[in-house]
């Protein structure tokens, strides 16, 4: 059968010969003697057999990793574990009793995460982001260090943890399975990213850059939850600060914005109302927000029938967080963002001759940063209502600053504005037509003229 759709209800139903690997020093006879009480018996029956005995059933699964190699019975020990694993996930910790200290448990895992078998990679993947999540904390709730047996090469939690993340990137990257590996890597990341030592290692991997493709809309169950465990990885990353900073000059905000939007799975909306409510205070996270319309959003996701408090809260939250984001920045500051996003409307500022009066000399800034951006959007947007907007602006610049015509020329305005008295689009032409009669005529007469 092929290894990729096999199944562990599937594997579980072979026949491993047990008896002739302690025949052939395999394995020993009291590792027999566990493995005739434990297999094929019921669920219940093995539920008390770990409770009774765990660690010593867990030193002799990993001590069968270890010493055999053969693919079936290699893939039938995964599944037994996978199988304990599922039931019931804290048993991870049993890879962690003090009877086990001396017991490298994790370098045979991470020896078949790059197995050519994707049964096997999967199993692995699983069983080895749960086992290093459940390690101990400390007193201070950090994860203790754990350094393995010295007769690995694997010797510290440090390394595990960092080749755990190369593979997950590599599955993001270059899937071992076309429809399974993205999701099972993501899966693994959303459990693995509560650590900081995974944060860092994932980000400087490369790894953010990985998740942004996977923040859109949903349809099937399948998506859904590959949606919702993305968003989960990204609100994890929210934490970190450099994590942040790639965020910040991706296409994140927009994309969660989207899935905000399209999403009626709660707990979708959630991880994402969340997450903005990290990202909000941050950086220029919050100027974004409220240029892409994200308090208007807000109001929309208010007025539905939500159960979970948490969401509700946050919420709250996020809609006094953005109140006061909106109060702190500046009219020329929301101009700016407006400016640079080239996301340009006839939003009041445009015609308020205040705000021209008040603002002209922070054109100034930045060897005329705005200004040099505005003109380029007459040479590159394709919507009509920036071009109209940003001739209207140019034009204003004009009226308002001392040496407005001088400036706008040498910057070689006039040629692209006189381009666009031809536009086929009326509002456009009639908005260049004013900023030309700025240019060469003055204020007054333009005026006249506009009027």
């Amino acid at each position: 059968m092929d290894q990729a759709e096999l199944t562990t209800v599937q594997v579980l139903k072979r026949d491993i010969p047990w008896e002739t690997y302690m025949t052939t020093k395999l394995i020993t006879g009291t590792c027999l003697q566990l493995l005739r009480r434990y297999d094929k018996r019921s669920e219940s029956y093995r539920a008390t057999l770990l409770d009774d005995d765990g660690p010593a059933y867990v030193r002799e699964f990993v001590n069968i990793l270890r010493a055999i190699n053969k693919q079936e019975t290699v893939e039938y020990i995964l599944a037994l574990i996978d199988e304990i694993l599922t039931a019931n996930p804290k048993r991870a910790r049993l890879f962690h009793d003090k009877s086990l200290a001396n017991e490298d448990t994790y370098e045979p895992f991470l020896r078949l995460l790059w197995k050519d078998n994707w049964y096997m990679q999967e199993k692995t993947c699983k069983i080895l982001s749960l086992i290093v999540s459940a390690r101990p904390k400390t007193q201070n709730g950090l994860y203790e260090n754990g350094a393995s047996n010295s007769k690995s090469k694997f010797n510290s939690i440090d390394d595990v943890l960092k080749r755990l993340v190369e593979w997950l990137c590599a599955q993001l990257k270059k899937p071992s399975h076309p429809t399974r590996g993205v999701p099972t890597a993501i899966s693994c990341l959303a459990t693995l990213l509560k650590e900081p030592l995974v944060r860092s290692s994932f980000v400087q991997a490369d790894g953010v850059k990985l998740l942004v493709p996977l923040i859109s809309p949903a349809s099937t169950q399948q998506s859904i939850q590959l949606l919702y465990e993305t968003c989960l990885c990204v609100w994890l990353l929210s934490y970190y600060e450099p994590a942040v900073e790639y965020l910040a000059t991706s296409r994140t905000l927009p994309r969660l914005l989207e899935v905000v939007k399209g999403s009626t799975k709660e707990k979708v909306v959630r991880v994402v109302v969340l997450t903005l409510k990290n990202l909000h205070s941050k950086g220029t996270f919050g100027a974004q927000m409220v240029d892409l319309g994200l308090p208007q959003i807000v109001q929309n996701l208010k007025a539905q029938a939500w159960s979970d408090e948490d969401l509700l809260e946050a919420l709250n939250q996020l809609e006094e967080g953005l109140k006061d984001n909106i109060k702190k920045l500046s009219s020329f500051d929301k101009y700016k963002q407006e400016v640079l996003l080239g996301h340009l409307d006839w939003s009041p500022m445009h015609k308020d001759p205040n705000f021209w009066r008040e603002n002209i000399t922070k054109f100034e800034e930045n060897d005329f940063q705005i200004l040099r951006v505005l003109i380029t959007i007459l040479d590159t947007s394709s919507d009509p209502r920036a071009l109209a907007v940003a001739c209207y602006d140019l034009a204003q610049f004009i009226q308002n600053h001392p040496a407005g015509r001088i400036i706008v020329t040498d910057l070689k305005a006039k040629e692209r504005i006189m381009k666009l008295m031809n536009h086929e689009n009326a509002e456009v032409t009639k908005n260049a037509l004013f900023c030309i009669q700025r240019l060469f005529l003055g204020a007054k007469y333009a005026s006249f003229l506009q009027a």
